[in-house]
């Protein structure tokens, strides 16, 4: 009997997933085990290895086509079988109709914010388009159901875009993507704004208007072009603001005197086969002065204060339309040579869409480095669920006094923002005063 493979949730709170690159063709014979797709997710491109064995009767999803997570993706069987595709389980009916401040559906909470006016409230994901009423008929389509994926009915409503009749191309005739894309570009989609009832106000605004919820022009200007966000830009617009709504964000600021540490960096470098990096030393001091300041090395949680036994730090990676903040374990116990090789491997993988789901959890700390920009200072954002990052700045030559006498030194700034839930300002203090210390006497750090 044949097996529905579907698509995995491969990173927690990931609901909906296109596949990048199959690594299979139908006909092929795979094992537990053995490479089966490339995943894209909001967060990364992850390897997705098979978890049964048998001959691959058919590929379900095209590639490049997003579905929800637990969608059939493909049918494994024996040789010669017919393939039979089950269906996902359906979801359940809702209870009462939506309303304009109910909560979205719990399958897409990352597809899923605000609705771009009262008269769009949230539905379930098997419900009206946003452009109905809760109560108005589904299209005809597959007995009364449009299937639309949670991204294209949440960059629909935001944009004011209908899908009525609209016909899909993803499996079942689900509404994928490049289905909405090619409508806009084609100019179809009547405005689902100006054809409801509450929105009047809204279709006699001014075409430079842009809606208070979403941002969303009413009508571009001239030259102007609508690029549509991708999955991982999306996702981090949200969780940047839910980051700064719901983190009590506080900042300190030091200057650090780094010509020891450079000194150090070039004898470290003569002769050295991979070469640390100053960014190599800053994390290592960062790890370093969690080992001095033990009790702030914890996050906060509604349950209680977790205290982390290891010092993971994660490290911002800059993408080309965004970032990623692969996590390094363990980094008080690896020597800077491990450390700068271990980042260096992390931002070489994040690059190019080959981290680990696991590679990009956890942590209770990061640091954001732009000194190689020249930005002198920054604040940066804390990363949820963690308790701090380090911003830090370039390192510049600066007026300096010592002993009373004025002199030339290397400075740079750095600036920690924590969350104010589990640091207090003392604490936060303390740890920055412990970091400063490391990075103005270098040795410490290789200790």
């Amino acid at each position: 009997m044949s097996t529905t493979i579907r698509m995995p949730e491969v990173l927690a709170n990931v609901t909906e997933a296109a596949v990048q690159k199959w690594l299979v063709a139908p006909g092929d014979t795979i094992e537990v085990g053995q490479p089966f797709a490339e995943i894209e997710t909001e967060k990364a491109v992850v390897e997705y290895t098979a978890e049964t064995a048998g001959t691959v009767l058919e590929l379900v999803v095209a590639e490049g086509d997003s579905v929800d997570v637990g969608a059939p993706i493909a049918v494994v069987g024996e040789a010669g079988e017919t393939p039979t595709v089950e269906d996902a389980p359906a979801a359940p009916a809702a209870s009462a109709p939506a309303t304009p401040d109910a909560p979205s559906a719990p399958a897409a909470p990352v597809a899923s914010p605000a609705p771009s006016a009262p008269a769009s409230p949230a539905a379930p994901a098997a419900a009206s388009t946003p452009a109905e009423a809760p109560n108005a008929p589904a299209p005809a389509s597959h007995g009364g159901r449009q299937f639309i994926s949670p991204l294209v009915r949440r960059l629909a409503r935001e944009k004011g875009i209908s899908l009525d009749g609209v016909q899909g191309s993803g499996p079942d005739g689900r509404i994928v993507r490049k289905d909405l894309e090619a409508l806009i570009a084609s100019g179809g989609g009547q405005s689902a704004t100006a054809t409801g009832a509450g929105d009047a106000p809204r279709a006699s605004a001014p075409a430079s208007s842009v809606s208070a919820a979403s941002g969303t022009p009413a009508a571009l200007p001239e030259g102007a072009e609508l690029v549509p966000h991708s999955r991982m830009r999306a996702t981090i617009a949200r969780r940047l603001t839910e980051s700064k709504n719901q983190v009590p964000h506080f900042y300190l600021e030091a200057e650090c005197r780094v010509d020891a540490l450079l000194d150090l960096r070039t004898r470290l470098n003569e002769g050295a086969a991979s070469k640390i990096s100053v960014n190599d030393l800053v994390v290592k001091a960062v790890a370093g002065a969690f080992l001095d300041v033990p009790e702030a090395n914890r996050t906060w949680s509604d349950e209680g204060m977790v205290r982390h036994a290891a010092v993971d730090i994660g490290i911002a990676v800059s993408l080309d339309d965004g970032l990623v903040v692969p996590v390094v374990r363990g980094a008080e116990a690896l020597s800077v040579s491990a450390l700068g090789r271990s980042i260096a491997d992390l931002a070489t993988r994040a690059r190019e869409g080959g981290l680990r789901p696991d590679e990009m959890q956890g942590g209770s700390f990061s640091v954001s480095n732009l000194g190689m920009f020249g930005t002198r200072s920054f604040s940066a954002i804390i990363n949820p669920p963690q308790a701090g990052i380090l911003a830090v700045g370039a390192a510049r030559q600066a007026p300096v006094v010592v002993d009373g006498a004025l002199e030339v030194g290397t400075v740079m700034a750095v600036t920690l923002s924590a969350d104010h839930r589990a640091w207090d300002g003392a604490l936060a203090a303390r740890w920055l005063a412990a970091f400063v210390a490391r990075i103005e006497n270098p040795l410490t750090i290789l200790a």
